[in-house]
């Protein structure tokens, strides 16, 4: 073995400092070995760390594999800064090494002026691809999909069959699964590589072929899309136009993508927090106060009723007393109502909860209210009774509990239903919305219960 590879130090040792020295040192051919065995987030983390004109070098030492995956995983400030500072030959030669659906998102993403400065230095083919996917309607698959795919004709024999993916592997996202078209390139089936390789290479390509295969339409929303490929364990899942004319593929990897993307906004709405193409964390702050602040001036003012309900009975003599409870009394309510919110926006979005029975789901989401209900009211009665003394107090806190506890899981197991109903997100049913509604019903019940245990 060689002194120098006995010195190199191992891929595991290019820390931030080694990265800076080798780079400054212009080490290139030495850096780009050590770039080429890392992992593309520990890249992108090295190149994060100094001035885009210097990451500029960097990147473009990469291999074009490589490079690719670490540009997916830095955010998108840098992304365009990292763009800007390309030349048109050395953007264009990135550009086009890229999938054309990951191309399509980029473009989507970066500003228009970037946008359009990118279009302009593609191929005519490249720029023809690009635009034809950006013509489709956002969220939908035809914006999702990717048109490097392997087409195969039914009446082809194995061996030609083979031959075509042999030809084709190079630039194909996937090569595992083949569709099959008949002569007007409409999707008639699909057959795995295993079976062409396995098949004699005589046989036609239409006598092995599963034919009927799961697909989707280029108008077909991409929640639906990624629960299809799901439902019929897929590496991937045919896109056909509106005549079944076979026009693209979207594959798991891109499922996958695209379920993360759909459950962080989800779990914005749910909170209430309004996300933003270019990500909550890369937006301007101004903008995500200002989309915030809509939301918690309409709850703030809806919780006004609360405080309306309680000025109204403040001529009780006991009103203290029954204030010490409120706290108690409307956080059970938001909680027991976002658990079964959660638990239904859940059930709809994995397919486990089906909207035509919606009334049994409600249903058994309020036997379990009720029961929660009985049992944290007793352990109430008994508590309330302890501190304060009082059995019409700790009797009203004690039923009001129940109540609250039916309510809440009634709210919140048909509110997801009664949104999809009327095409809204039921993720929309947020557990700020669920809560405010619960302040408002849960002190008008308490106010009520305790009236017609103390004064009626």
């Amino acid at each position: 073995m060689s002194e120098e590879l006995i010195e190199r130090p191992s891929p595991e040792a290019l820390d931030e400092d080694t990265f800076k020295e080798l780079l400054e040192t212009k080490q290139y051919r030495l850096l780009r070995e050590r770039l080429s065995d890392s992992e593309p987030t520990h890249v992108a983390d090295l190149l994060a760390s100094i001035p885009v004109d210097e990451a500029v070098i960097a990147f473009r030492l990469l291999p074009k594999s490589l490079a690719i995956s670490v540009f997916d995983y830095m955010d998108g400030a840098f992304q365009n800064q990292l763009l800007e500072a390309f030349s048109d030959q050395a953007a264009r030669s990135f550009l086009e090494a890229m999938p054309p659906d990951d191309r399509t998102e980029l473009l989507e993403e970066v500003p228009a002026k970037v946008a359009r400065r990118l279009l302009q230095i593609l191929s005519p083919d490249q720029r023809r691809l690009t635009l034809q996917l950006l013509g489709y309607e956002e969220g939908t698959a035809g914006r999702e999909m990717t048109p490097l795919f392997v087409d195969l004709h039914s009446d082809m024999t194995v061996a030609l069959a083979l031959e075509r993916v042999r030809r084709l592997a190079i630039n194909r996202e996937t090569i595992y699964e083949c569709y099959v078209m008949d002569r007007r390139r409409r999707l008639i089936g699909t057959v795995s590589l295993k079976d062409l390789v396995i098949a004699d290479p005589d046989a036609k390509v239409a006598d092995i072929m599963t034919p009927d295969p799961a697909y989707v339409d280029t108008h077909t929303d991409r929640e639906e899309v990624a629960k299809e490929l799901r439902e019929h364990n897929l590496l991937a899942i045919p896109v056909v136009d509106a005549e079944q004319r076979l026009v693209g593929i979207i594959t798991h990897d891109d499922v996958a993508d695209i379920m993360e993307e759909e459950t962080t906004e989800d779990i914005y709405r749910f909170g209430a927090v309004p996300g933003t193409e270019r990500g909550y964390f890369a937006s301007r702050i101004l903008g995500v106060g200002r989309r915030r602040g809509i939301w918690l001036f309409v709850l703030m003012m809806a919780n006004m009723v609360t405080g309306r309900i309680i000025f109204e009975q403040a001529d009780f003599e006991r009103i203290a007393l029954l204030a010490v409870f409120i706290p108690l009394l409307i956080a059970n309510g938001g909680n027991t109502g976002a658990q079964s919110a959660t638990v239904v926006i859940r059930g709809l979005a994995t397919g486990e909860v089906n909207p035509r029975r919606a009334m049994a789901v409600v249903t058994r989401e309020a036997s379990i209210g009720a029961v929660l209900g009985v049992a944290l009211g007793a352990i109430a009665l008994g508590l309330a009774y302890a501190l304060i003394r009082d059995l019409e107090v700790a009797l009203a806190v004690s039923i009001t509990l129940i109540g609250i506890s039916v309510m809440a899981t009634l709210a919140g197991g048909a509110l997801p239903f009664l949104f999809r109903r009327i095409n809204v997100d039921p993720a929309l049913v947020s557990a700020p919305l669920i809560t405010t509604i619960m302040d408002i019903c849960g002190v008008a019940l308490y106010f009520w219960v305790a009236y017609m245990i103390m004064v009626a």
